[in-house]
This record gives structure tokens, C-alpha cells and sequence, in this order.
């Protein structure tokens, strides 16, 4: 950071003689360098600074030419805002860079309006950025993390050797495979990949990614829990083995799929003609057998889905395998649609991505109003403020804008102290400067938010006591500006949903437990009734389940990055002994299950396994209903807490004589999702606490 501004600024000021371009230079570094967080290594943030390269060059012409009015700034101030603060939608990378992109615009859209400077502007914004995205790459290279193809690929590996394992005598994994197993399946989820690893993106192949390494957790899990053979260990059906060595040939060509390799046609092909096999096979009326019979398909399931998302991320629109439209309904849609389809789907008050943009839209405008209608010297600083204190949560922002001020408190101060100290002596300025912006870029971001604004206090005032004839008079400034952007920063910290995403995962987990809980009502319905009941696309509400999932989601994710406020109590408000995970595991359960068991054709079931289906059916959606009601009580709801599961009713647990596959499968389905539902709260609340009690 220090060489990149400081070259830039040098060359323009004392180089070339162009203060503007040397302003410029300046503000773009710190912009995308110290105002930005791009997640990744060097190579990926110089990558990312290149593709925003047309984005910067339009924000300053945009901002230089609505500076001519106060009123067409402030107007430009809000959609620009709200545009790049709701851009976050898009995935990590472009989440990071918004801070610094919204600098971009700030800067330009003050007076003077001087469009003739306009050349030098891009010129100053081109040679910062340059400069960067070359420090970026080739000072001090990082190495990367694994990416998560690489992840994806291992745990198809390891799902390849378990399901083999599986295939052949003992028909058992041992405990290292197990744990192999766990650890694969774990090293995808989110938590445990880097941000900008994450395949967030809106696009074909970074959903077709992520929806990879669902199905690869989701095929390692089905082979961990995989019931051994019925009658002991000597005798597997051949179809059974047929299926699980399809299956692992199937899962070893995806792993070189996403080493950019052949797309798994071939495999694929094998796996669901031995999947069709196996559901055609007469199995007698041997329970066990159909019980295994039912885990197995769920098995070739889960290795069907893994390789045709490989092929899809992997090869985009040209992949080979056949692609079920209804799993994959993005694999042939194009990226503005796509990119549409996000961007609606969180285009609500619901979704914390929403609020967010709303809320430092309106705080980023009301600071460009003051300082337009006030004529506030130096607004510029104001809104930087404003920017850099307002936070997700008022308590947050409290204790961000009361360090805010005591440090630039402090560094105006010092500002005071040396300008009225070496006067209007430029070169003491000038050979300052590098030694305090080094000193600044590293101790700020480790010390934290108030060292960073008393530091950079120092620094702002060292750079324009070398662009115009400086006075002690700036320090006041500087602290008047700060003091306005923190103001305003609190203001619609407090007005615009000042708990952040606290209250909101409560909302959206039980939103997900409702919509969960009518599907599994509907699928029940539709298992129970065979082709009796029809539905333009599976069941009505699975486009709803979807859009909750990702409002929890994207709560979820947000709620992670929040600290613990109000001196750690907040978190006791929501709900400290519940595992939101495992909430959003249930809602993906629901929904792959679902669409799973209403493939056609569906042939209905007999008397005895319609009862006890409906009657299991009924069980769950009325847990899902009960946990929705606890994470997210009415205001008449009663505060009893929710009972522990009860043991399964006796007439449930007798499997019906005869019963089918399409039975033994719904009730493994609907016996999971139980089991998810005991994960979301698996200790008991402290005392005093109405939570969940599982």
C-alpha cells in the first residue's frame, strides 16, 4: 500500500505537476487497498481489481459529471449506493470491493465541478489501480488454498473408494474410512473454505459447484450410515453390488472431471442403468432387505446428482450428462437471467443484503445532503466517515463511532500540533508521508477502528498540506467532517433494522421450518396417492422452500460475521443452544428429498403403508411447525417450551406386511429429517430460557 499510493502520488505531484492525478492515484489504492477486503491471494485480488477496471472509470465520470448540482449528486449518491452496496449478492469477491468502489464515486461527485479535469482524473484512477494490481501480484506472493474443485475432488475420491469398499466383502467400512469419509465431507462446507473459494456466484458453473459439493457431502454421508447386508456378511444381491460399483467408477470419473478432465458420460450412463435394475428387482418380503434396497438407490441418487453438477461447473452448457431439469434449473439459462433470478430473489426487506444496501444508501445520501446543503469544508471526509463507521447493528456502530472519535480526536491533535509546528514548509510534509503511511497501513487494520482513524487523520492531512497551502484550521475540519458522517452513520444505523442479522436468522430459519413442513405435508399427500394428485412441477412450494433456503442462508452467513453486542447478551436473545446449521441442513433435506421421491412414475401405496406414511408425514411437519413457532414465537403464541421428541407411537413402528420400495424410502426420508430436527437444539436452555428443548 505504501509504495503503490506513494508512487503514484510522487509521480503526479513532483513528477508531472498534476495535483489532480496525483489525488486520484492516491484514493484509488487506498480505495481497492485499505478500504476494500477482496477475500483471496494477491493473483486473485489483482485479477479481481482488473475486471472492476470499466467499473472504476464509470463511477468517476458518472460522479464528476453530477457534480455540477448538490441535488443531482445526492440523487446519484443513492442509486449508486444502493447499486453497488446490493451488488454484495453476487458472491464474496464483489461483496469486498463495494467499500472501495462507493470511495470512487464520492470522490468525483464533490465540487469543483470541472469536467475539463476529467482526463486526469481516469488518468490519476488508471495509474493507482495499475500500480496495485501490479504490488498485488509480484510483492510478497502468497500461496494459494486449495480451491474448492480440488475439495470436490477429493471428496469424490474418497466416496469412490467407500462405495468399492462397499461393493465387495465385508460389504463394511472400518473406522479410518468413516472418519476419512467425515473429514472429505466436512472440508466443503462453508465454514471450512476460504471466502474466496466459495462458489457464490450467480453464473452456471459456480452453482453447479456448489451444488457439487452438496451432493458429495451428501453421497459420503449416504455411504457412512450405508446398513450392512441382511443375514450377515457373506451375501450381497448382485444388483445391490452392481449399483455400488457403478457408483464408484461413477465417483472416480467425476474427481478427474473436475480436474479438468472428460466429462463421466459412460459412468453416469452405468450408474442409472444399474439404479433402474436394482428398483425393478423383486426383493421379497424381507424388510431388511428393502431397507437396504431403498439406502442403496439414495446412494445412486446422490452419485447422479455429483456428476452431473461436476459436468455442469466444469463444462458449463456443453456438458454431456443428461441434465434433469427440476435439480438443475439453471443449466440452461443464460447469465443476465441468472444474474436476474438472484437478484429478485433477495430484492425484499427479508434479505439482510437488502437491508444492508438500503441502509448505507440512505446513510451515504443524508451525508452527501448535509455536506452539499451545509457546504461543509472537506465533505468528502464526512461521507469517508459515514462509509467506513456505519455498521449491521446498532451496538456495533455505537462502539465503532465512540473509538472513531477518540482516535480522530487524538490525530487532530496531532494534525493541529505539526501544521501550527513546520507551517507551510512542503517538503517536511512530503518526507513524512511514506514513513507515516507505512506506519498507518500497518498498525490501523491490526489495532483496530480507532487507531486506523486517528492514523489516517494524520495521513489525510499530510497529503493536502502538500496540495494546498495548509493552516492548523484542518484539523478542526477533519474532526467536524468525522463527527457528521458518525452522526449520520448512527442515525439509520438506528432507523434502518439496527439488530442486523440477529433477529433475521430467527425470521428466516422459521420462515424455512414452515415451507419445510408444507412440503413434507404435500409429498406425504403425494406419495400416500400416487399419480391421484398432479402438479405442474413436483409439489407446489418448492420454489418457495428454495427462496427460503437462501434467505436463511445469506442471514446465516451475515450472522457469522456479526460480533456478540449489547456486552455479549444479544446472542442470549437468539437463542444461544440452537444450531442454525443444522436448521439449513433440514431445509436442504426437505427439498432434495422431495423432489427425489416424486419422480415418476409414482404408483400410490396400499392401505396399511398409506396409514402409516401419512401418519409419519404428519409427525414431522408438526415437529417442523413446532420449531418454526420456538425460533420465532407470535405475539399470541404461548411461551411453553417446545417437549422433547416423544418416542415413535407403537402403530408407527410396525412396518406394514408387503409394503414397497416407495415406502421403505418415504419413511427413511421422513426418519432423517426427525433427526435433523433433534440437531437444531441438542442441549438443554439455561434456566429461566422458554428455548428448544429437543
Amino acid at each position: 500500500m505504501t509504495l503503490v499510493a506513494g508512487a503514484g502520488f510522487y509521480f503526479f505531484r513532483y513528477g508531472l505537476d498534476r495535483p489532480v492525478a496525483a489525488t486520484y492515484a492516491l484514493f484509488t489504492a487506498v480505495a481497492l487497498g485499505g478500504l476494500s477486503r477482496i477475500p483471496g491471494t494477491g493473483r486473485q485480488r489483482g485479477a479481481e481489481a482488473l475486471r472492476l477496471l470499466p467499473v472504476c472509470w464509470l463511477l468517476v465520470v458518472v460522479g464528476t459529471y453530477l457534480s455540477v448540482r448538490t441535488w443531482s449528486a445526492v440523487v446519484g449518491m443513492l442509486v449508486v449506493g444502493f447499486m453497488l452496496a446490493f451488488s454484495a449478492v453476487g458472491g464474496p469477491r464483489i461483496a469486498g470491493a463495494a467499500p472501495g468502489l462507493q470511495l470512487l464515486y464520492i470522490l468525483p461527485s464533490f465540487p469543483p465541478y470541472d469536467p475539463g479535469s476529467l482526463g486526469e482524473r481516469l488518468i490519476g484512477t488508471t495509474t493507482g489501480l495499475a500500480l496495485f494490481i501490479a504490488a498485488e501480484v509480484l510483492i510478497a506472493p502468497e500461496p494459494g488454498p486449495p480451491p474448492f474443485r480440488e475439495r470436490a475432488a477429493h471428496a469424490a475420491t474418497t466416496a469412490a473408494h467407500c462405495a468399492a469398499l462397499l461393493g465387495a466383502p465385508p460389504y463394511a467400512l472400518t473406522d479410518g474410512d468413516i472418519r476419512a469419509a467425515r473429514e472429505a465431507g466436512g472440508a466443503l462446507r462453508s465454514r471450512a473454505v476460504p471466502e474466496a473459494e466459495r462458489p457464490a456466484g450467480p453464473g452456471v458453473r459456480a452453482r453447479a459447484l456448489a451444488h457439487t459439493g452438496l451432493a458429495a457431502r451428501t453421497l459420503l454421508n449416504r455411504l457412512a450410515q450405508l446398513p450392512a447386508p441382511p443375514g450377515g456378511h457373506q451375501v450381497q444381491e448382485p444388483e445391490v453390488a452392481a449399483v455400488l460399483h457403478a457408483v464408484a467408477r461413477l465417483a472416480t470419473a467425476t474427481a478427474t472431471c473436475l480436474k479438468a478432465g472428460p466429462p463421466p458420460l459412460a459412468p453416469y450412463e452405468e450408474v442409472a442403468a444399474a439404479r433402474a435394475r436394482l428398483a425393478a428387482a423383486s426383493a421379497g418380503p424381507v424388510p431388511a432387505v428393502l431397507r437396504r434396497h431403498a439406502a442403496v438407490l439414495e446412494v445412486a441418487d446422490a452419485a447422479l446428482a455429483m456428476g452431473t453438477a461436476a459436468d455442469l461447473a466444469v463444462h458449463g452448457r456443453r456438458a454431456s450428462v443428461e441434465v434433469p431439469r427440476v435439480r438443475f434449473w439453471y443449466a440452461t439459462a443464460w447469465a443476465p437471467s441468472l444474474w436476474w433470478h438472484r437478484l429478485r430473489g433477495h430484492a425484499g426487506r427479508r434479505s439482510v443484503f437488502f437491508q444492508n444496501a438500503v441502509r448505507i444508501a440512505m446513510a451515504l445520501t443524508a451525508a452527501r445532503l448535509v455536506a452539499g446543503v451545509d457546504t461543509l469544508p472537506h465533505g468528502f471526509w464526512a461521507m469517508l466517515a459515514t462509509l467506513t463507521l456505519t455498521r449491521t447493528t446498532m451496538d456495533e456502530t455505537w462502539s465503532t463511532i465512540r473509538l472513531a472519535l477518540t482516535g480522530t480526536l487524538v490525530g487532530a491533535l496531532v494534525v493541529g500540533g505539526l501544521l501550527a509546528l513546520v507551517g507551510p514548509e512542503t517538503v517536511v510534509y512530503a518526507a513524512l508521508l511514506p514513513l507515516w503511511m507505512l506506519f498507518a497501513f500497518t498498525v490501523g487494520p491490526v489495532k483496530g477502528v480507532g487507531w486506523a482513524q486517528g492514523l489516517f487523520t494524520v495521513l489525510v492531512a499530510l497529503v493536502f498540506a502538500q496540495l494546498t497551502p495548509p493552516t492548523w484550521r484542518l484539523a478542526e475540519v477533519r474532526m467536524l467532517d468525522v463527527l457528521v458522517g458518525s452522526a449520520v452513520g448512527a442515525v439509520f444505523g438506528l432507523l434502518a433494522w439496527p439488530r442486523g442479522a440477529h433477529d433475521e436468522l430467527r425470521y428466516a430459519a422459521a420462515e424455512l421450518m414452515r415451507r419445510a413442513a408444507e412440503i413434507v405435508e404435500a409429498t406425504s399427500a403425494r406419495v400416500v396417492r400416487g399419480g391421484a394428485v398432479t402438479a405442474p412441477s413436483g409439489v407446489p412450494g418448492h420454489r418457495s422452500l428454495q427462496h427460503a433456503v437462501i434467505l436463511a442462508e445469506s442471514a446465516y452467513a451475515q450472522f457469522q460475521s456479526e460480533p456478540t453486542p449489547f456486552g455479549g447478551k444479544a446472542r442470549a436473545v437468539t437463542l444461544p443452544g440452537v444450531d442454525w446449521q443444522a436448521t439449513l441442513m433440514a431445509g436442504h433435506h426437505t427439498l432434495w428429498g422431495s423432489q427425489r421421491l416424486l419422480e415418476p412414475p409414482l404408483s400410490g401405496l396400499d392401505p396399511a403403508a398409506t396409514e402409516s406414511v401419512g401418519g409419519l408425514g404428519d409427525r414431522v411437519a408438526g415437529r417442523m411447525l413446532l420449531v418454526s413457532a420456538a425460533l420465532d414465537p407470535g405475539g399470541d403464541t404461548p411461551t411453553a417450551p417446545v417437549p422433547r421428541i416423544d418416542p415413535e407411537p407403537a402403530e408407527f413402528a410396525v412396518e406394514p406386511p408387503g409394503a414397497p420400495r416407495l415406502y421403505y424410502a418415504t419413511a427413511s426420508w421422513l426418519g432423517s429429517l426427525m433427526t435433523d430436527l433433534a440437531r437444531i437444539a441438542p442441549r438443554e436452555p439455561g434456566p429461566g430460557h422458554e428455548g428448544i428443548r429437543h
